[in-house]
């Protein structure tokens, strides 16, 4: 039922309805079980509904359950940059989630910390299942150069303390879309890894479904849309596939003085 009907808002006439219209909502708040402790999101279903529909989707079908998170970007200064996971589960091997259609992007919101954002490829329009959640204020992903990526919630109550214990965890670059793979309790050079040496998202579950739950949140809006070159750095985003199926990697381009950040992959 939740693919047919995010099938039916991912046409252009669609978006623009969505002003004019309400559009059903199945959830507002959302709780993440994770092997570093539980956080809850709280979404904008009523103001980025195709977004939200889209998310909610893969977590009523159970797709986000037994995942892994396999992004933790710092930027070149050592910053926390992003975490980032909806793409990958562990299964002796890391393989990718089966995805939906890809949406229309409604950068309504800006990129500051704590909130989460569908990443995507090379098509402005062009997100499925990947999620990240900004450590640091990441507005510059607002501008149209940049892709004006989608905040669709952001973290509530005391998330951001599991939020920080992931971003703690030591990585590894296992190479492709896990060159910054967070992996506890694991040494880089030993080979082998096991399920215990990730991040698991065990589960995603709807935890409170008042539609209106949002309006207690004071979201910081996009003010970059016109805006026609980043203001710190500009954004390349690949498209890439692997035998085990299709994915995307968002990376952020380190150009001269303005290269403050590694890549970021939409994996």
């Amino acid at each position: 039922m939740f693919r047919k009907l995010l099938n039916s808002l991912t046409t252009p006439a669609a978006i623009v309805l969505s002003a004019a219209i309400t559009f059903p909502s199945f959830a507002t708040i959302v709780e993440f079980e994770t092997s570093h402790g539980n956080f809850k999101i709280n979404l904008h279903d009523e103001t980025t509904p195709v977004t939200v529909t889209n998310f909610l989707s893969y977590v009523n079908e159970g797709s986000y359950n037994a995942t892994i998170v396999h992004r933790n970007a710092y930027t070149q200064t050592g910053e926390n940059f992003v975490i980032q996971g909806g793409g990958f589960r562990f299964d002796g091997d890391l393989v990718a989630i089966e995805t939906s259609p890809a949406i229309m992007n409604e950068p309504l919101y800006s990129n500051v910390v704590g909130t989460i954002a569908m990443a995507k490829g090379s098509n402005v329009n062009s997100a499925t299942s990947q999620w990240f959640i900004s450590l640091k204020d990441n507005s510059f992903l607002d501008s149209t150069a940049n892709g004006a990526f989608t905040v669709f919630g952001e973290v509530v109550e005391d998330g951001m303390t599991t939020i920080a214990a992931i971003a703690a965890t030591p990585r590894c670059n296992l190479g492709g879309a896990f060159n910054e793979i967070p992996m506890p309790n694991y040494v880089c050079t030993d080979g082998g890894a096991g399920a215990e040496n990730f991040v698991k998202i065990i589960s995603v579950t709807i935890s409170d479904s008042t539609i209106n739950s949002a309006t207690s949140l004071s979201p910081v809006m996009n003010t970059q849309l016109s805006q026609d070159n980043p203001p710190l750095g500009n954004d390349v985003i690949k498209s890439s596939s692997d035998g085990g199926g299709s994915f995307t990697w968002l990376m952020l381009s380190l150009f001269g003085m303005l290269s403050l950040f590694r890549k970021v992959s939409n994996s």
